[in-house]
């Protein structure tokens, strides 16, 4: 390939040739330059400013998530400091100015749609800022090319990047945030943030992991094990429920490794965060692996018998085989999961135990399919993710020899049969329980609760209940929920100390992100001069903008005057 050109220049002093004037001579020829008045072109009328003009911070924003929990939490951060800059987060992705798309990397299927968001929102045209696990792990794919890119540890800077992104630039934020070298958790627990339900708060209490699962490629975007405070996630639970939350929700990559990267564990953070939560207000502890867990059984078990923590716990078995766990370096065998299961149940009666599998990993054979099969039968999980396995591109799993697609969907829709087989739920017809409504049905025709083993009961769709722990008999078992009659002249116990706040308000608003009028709410800050100033930059007309911007100038003199003043 021909050189950009011919000669090498090996240092910055070889571009001076010995007809170039030395220093000296080029400072005496400038005192010799006589200056001279540059004539102005005579224009009849001064160009006006554009109507059109880009003024960041005044845009649409429509925001799509895929994936888990802790993607879903990045969601809620960015949203939240979109809004509180002044951007309008909308659910109509045709009126949007922008598209902000929030990937996963688990699946093949969610890339998939991923991408063909992307190639949708270009087709209209629309700006498009990209964020989460595939961009991070892939930035180089070919259909991201010329796109911005906020990395997961990056979403404190989600305003940055969007307002270059309207303004034509391409961004691309993928840095690690480190203290002293030491990699930390990630973006800041206390910025604003929309809670996609305002009842709900999902806090990731860790990013990474400690494992190298053969098939995972979301360790390829949140790198290894970085841990939040104990203190910082305790701060971050009471300004929760201050807000009217009254459920939190725990989540990371692997919460049983929380900590071993800071010197603590996680039942001291538990201990810590039950102390924090309001009588009827519930804590649900997300997705844990088997080794680290096998650790602190004893501790768990008093932690998940607590009247404020779900009885419910999240453990991946991914295969019953050893031969395919080892291949899947998953670091524990059945035997060891097991024990989890076994100890959890003993000690703590009723408890909920929910697993994944993953159908057709490279070298599954028959026999190896079976002894799952079998611990299904013998456990019968109440919740259970059976995934069909995607090989990965650039995971070694995706090497290795595949079972053939027909195998894998066979196996797939077996034990999804042997799943569907038994309902676990008709034996709790008849039992009275208490339980924390939360959530509206898919169908929007009942309020979703869940009782103290997470598992889902169905009531009646009456305002009052909502956010409230009511008493429901049960009359009624599906596959996957039960419903409730709420007993007549029982108490509505109210878990908030607060009034929740309004779907689409921001939370946690700071000094560095100003307050602004919500829906016809004002905040706290609206009467300073900076939550003026964010107001009106709400306003919609192109032309009213120009306006705004003086009538922002002089609120901000006149309020500064008073100051003075006063």
């Amino acid at each position: 390939m021909p050189a950009v050109c011919d000669s090498v220049i090996e240092d910055i002093e070889d571009m001076v040739s010995s007809q170039d004037p030395l220093p000296n001579e080029r400072q005496f020829a400038r005192k010799n330059v006589v200056p001279r008045v540059r004539k102005r072109l005579q224009h009849k009328d001064t160009e006006d400013l554009q109507a059109d003009s880009v003024i960041p911070g005044t845009q649409k924003i429509w925001m799509k998530t895929w994936g888990c929990s802790h993607n879903n939490s990045d969601g809620e951060y960015m949203a939240g400091q979109l809004a509180a800059y002044g951007y309008k987060m909308t659910e109509n992705s045709s009126e949007a100015d922008l598209w902000l798309l929030n990937s996963c990397t688990v699946k093949s299927p969610a890339e998939d749609h991923f991408r063909n968001s992307i190639r949708k929102a270009e087709e209209q045209n629309k700006k498009v800022v990209v964020a989460g696990c595939v961009p991070q792990a892939q930035p180089r794919m070919d259909y991201l090319k010329n796109l911005s890119i906020i990395g997961v540890q990056q979403i404190d800077r989600v305003v940055e990047v969007v307002e270059e992104t309207i303004k034509g630039h391409s961004v691309r934020l993928l840095g690690q945030k480190k203290d002293n070298g030491k990699r930390l958790g990630g973006a800041r627990l206390d910025l604003p943030k929309i809670r996609k339900n305002p009842l709900i708060e999902i806090i990731s209490i860790n990013t990474g992991c400690l494992n190298a699962c053969t098939y995972c490629k979301t360790r390829h975007a949140r790198g290894e094990l970085a841990s939040y405070p104990i203190d910082e996630l305790v701060e971050r639970s009471k300004q929760s429920f201050l807000e009217g939350v009254c459920e939190i929700w725990l989540t990371s990559e692997d919460t049983g490794a929380y900590g071993r990267d800071i010197g603590t564990d996680l039942p001291t953070l538990l201990w810590r965060l039950v102390e924090v939560i309001p009588e009827g207000a519930m804590l649900r502890l997300g997705m844990t692996n088997p080794p680290y867990i096998l650790e602190h059984l004893e501790e768990m078990a008093k932690i998940l018998n607590h009247p404020r923590v779900y009885s419910f716990l999240h453990v991946p078995v991914q295969s019953a085989s050893d031969s395919v766990l080892m291949a899947m370096k998953r670091e524990y065998c059945a035997a060891d999961f097991r024990r989890v299961v076994d100890f959890l149940k003993e000690k703590v009666p009723g408890i909920n135990i929910a697993t994944d599998i993953i159908c057709g990993f490279p070298g599954e054979t028959d026999e190896d399919f079976k002894e799952t099969l079998r611990l299904v039968e013998e456990y019968e999980f109440k919740s259970l993710f059976i995934n069909q396995f995607y090989a990965r591109p650039g995971t070694p799993a995706a090497k290795m020899e595949q079972v053939p697609a027909q195998e894998k969907k066979q196996r797939t829709k077996e034990l999804s049969a042997l799943f569907h087989s038994y309902t676990p739920y008709d034996r709790k017809v008849g039992e009275r329980q208490q339980v924390l409504v939360t959530e509206e049905s898919f169908d929007s025709n009942y309020y979703v609760a869940h009782n103290k083993f997470y598992e889902q009961v169905l009531v009646p769709k009456k305002p009052e209940f909502k956010g409230k722990m009511i008493t429901v008999d049960i009359f009624e078992a599906g596959k996957y929920f039960m419903k409730g009659q709420p007993v007549d002249n029982a108490i509505v116990f109210t878990p908030s100390i607060v009034k929740p706040l309004d779907k689409g308000l921001v939370s946690g608003l700071k000094n560095e992100f100003p307050a602004v009028e919500q829906d016809g709410v004002k905040s706290k800050d609206a009467h300073s001069s900076s939550g003026i100033l964010q107001t009106l930059w709400q306003w919609e007309d192109s032309r009213l903008k120009m306006v705004s911007i003086g009538l922002a100038i002089l609120a901000f003199i006149i309020i500064y005057s008073m100051e003075k003043l006063g």
